[in-house]
């Protein structure tokens, strides 16, 4: 058998079985654990080539491109999902504000430049929008709230926003959400963060992987590795992203 034949036969053994135990096991017989009388010593047997049914398949090639295969199908996954900002000719700041974070918040990791590139594997670098939004739903009724942008990407597709057929306003089910004519206060805690609502000074914002907290008073620092950038956007009548970045070793 050639190499090439070989890994032909390799990449049908691992699609074909999820384990190499269960690929050990398809290859074992009844004849053969009656006469033998225990399993693990059939399956070495399969393993040195000297028992079994079909090809010799060596546990560290079938792991090593089961591995591959998968790595090769994620990544294939990545490339399909196109992010929903592409394409767009934005001119709005908060829009293009929106755009430059999709990514990052869509994947929940940082973009690294070269420097920290070097330290990608011992570093990994998460980032966790939170959007205020301030103005005027389709009622005439003053709306605010926060958003998590993270979450809404994973549940709702942004195409309608990016493309300006709608505009993105917080919703009862967002992190926070009050209408200003009917006075009614409603919060949710996210996948990303939890909702301390019961602070004297305001609302505060727990990152879950890193428990840091946010604080989103206009007047307070924002929190450790966390920002407060204000939107001049025509849009809305208020706009505001805070990002979170979280440093967990890998």
């Amino acid at each position: 058998m050639d190499q090439e034949e070989g890994s032909t036969t390799v990449d049908n053994i691992v699609t074909q079985f999820n384990t190499y135990e269960d690929f050990l096991d398809s290859q074992i017989t009844t004849l053969d654990l009656y006469y033998l009388q225990d399993e693990g010593l059939a399956h070495q047997l399969v393993e040195l080539g000297y028992r079994g049914t079909g090809e010799v398949v060596k546990r560290e090639d079938f792991e090593a491109r089961k591995t591959a295969i998968e790595i090769a199908r994620l990544a294939e996954r990545t490339q399909k999902k196109t992010l929903t900002s592409a394409g767009k000719d934005i001119h709005d700041n908060f829009l293009k504000a929106l755009a430059v974070r999709e990514e990052d918040n869509l994947s929940g990791i940082v973009s690294l430049n070269q420097q920290e590139a070097d330290a990608a594997y011992t570093l990994k670098k998460q980032l966790a929008s939170v959007i205020f939004i301030r103005d005027r739903n389709s009622h005439g009724q003053e709306v605010s709230g926060y958003i998590d942008y993270a979450h809404r990407l994973k549940i709702e597709d942004f195409e309608v926003y990016f493309s300006g057929k709608k505009r993105l306003l917080p919703r009862p089910t967002d992190m926070s959400f009050y209408n200003w004519d009917s006075r009614v206060a409603v919060w949710n805690s996210t996948p990303n963060y939890e909702v301390i609502a019961d602070n004297p000074e305001g609302l505060l914002f727990k990152y879950k992987r890193d428990r840091k907290i946010l604080n989103v008073d206009p007047k307070a620092q924002p929190g450790d590795n966390s920002t407060r950038t204000p939107i001049q956007t025509e849009l809305y009548i208020q706009a505001v992203i805070f990002d979170h970045v979280s440093r967990r070793k890998t």
